[in-house]
């Protein structure tokens, strides 16, 4: 029988051992176990692993934890830019939107314009433009207000500085409002597989800065012959290692078992390239990996063997 398989991440470099608070743990955990929840639901009845990973990329993106959709930090400007992809490992289509803003769930305009556009990837005006034909929801500024975000914008806007969303700082402004880009894959009773990735990007990016999440190849990539990949870290390197494509290359070129690919990627091409981060996989016989060569990764993952576990640390 085919196995069903979801995974998810909310983001790799954590908050350290030290500084988490075990109310703080518990709201992340709980946090990852919805989003498991919501595309394991789809998958149980038989639905498609392209709507289990958007699903599980909702229920993140709503949640005001995550740097994604609500909880996305402020660019130098001081607002919120939103990247986000999705692809169908059956089919090989794929939809990408970059630097767009009050879209509450910048994962569905992705959706969108895989499905309803001539176009892989739109940005900026363009992509708000589409959403707005489309019927995509719109929230207001305050919809993505957090005070933590804004207090961490704050201290970097009159500097060149810019961070990591999971870059740590004072755990008494963490007011449990922290944390990654966020990602899921998933393999359904198809054997058809899925990855879906979104991001609220650096914290004070500016020049329209774009990381790896809506790059397909880079942050985001399936294919049904191969695997689905999500990842999370410094998006620059992710790009030019060409990270999530890699890891099916290596499956598909070199024979690599899953696990091995994503090991090569993430613990020696990255690690060389002082790239810091993780991803989560899966391929169509409903194998996972969830590789990460920072202190943590945020990420949970949920079969029908059984399994069913969040997890942040090594």
């Amino acid at each position: 029988m085919q196995k069903i398989t979801m995974v998810v991440h909310g983001g790799a470099g954590t908050i350290t051992k030290e500084e988490m608070t075990p109310e703080l743990e518990k709201s992340f955990l709980e946090g990852l176990q919805q989003a498991l929840d919501a595309g394991y639901s789809i998958l149980e009845k038989g639905g498609a692993a392209v709507e289990a990973v958007k699903a599980a990329n909702i229920a993140l993106e709503d949640n005001p934890l995550f740097n994604a959709g609500r909880g996305s930090v402020y660019t130098k400007q001081g607002v919120q830019e939103m990247d986000a992809a999705i692809m169908n490992g059956k089919t090989l289509e794929a939809g990408a939107v970059a630097g767009v803003r009050n879209i509450r769930n910048p994962i569905k305009l992705a959706m969108e314009v895989m499905q309803n556009s001539d176009h892989v990837f739109l940005s900026g005006k363009g992509a708000s433009d589409f959403a707005i034909k489309q019927g995509i929801k719109q929230e207001p500024d305050e919809y993505f207000f957090s005070q933590y975000r804004y207090d961490q914008w704050k201290e970097a806007r009159d500097s060149d500085n810019y961070s990591l969303d999971h870059s740590s700082n004072d755990i008494s402004k963490l007011n449990k409002k922290k944390i990654g880009t966020i990602g899921a894959v998933a393999c359904d009773v198809n054997g058809n597989v899925a990855a879906a990735t979104s991001t609220g990007g650096m914290t004070n990016k500016k020049y329209g800065r774009v990381g790896d999440t809506p790059v397909i190849g880079g942050g985001t990539y399936a294919n049904n012959h191969t695997c689905a990949v999500s990842c999370t870290g410094h998006g620059e390197v992710f790009i030019r290692a060409v990270a999530a494509y890699d890891v099916s290359a290596l499956v598909e070129y070199k024979g690599l078992s899953l696990t091995d690919a994503c090991n090569e990627v993430v613990l020696n091409k990255l690690v060389q390239m002082q790239g810091e981060g993780g991803l989560i996989a899966v391929n169509s016989n409903g194998e996972f990996a969830m590789v990460f060569n920072s202190e943590g990764m945020y990420r949970g993952v949920k079969n029908s063997d059984g399994i069913n576990e969040t997890n942040i640390y090594k």
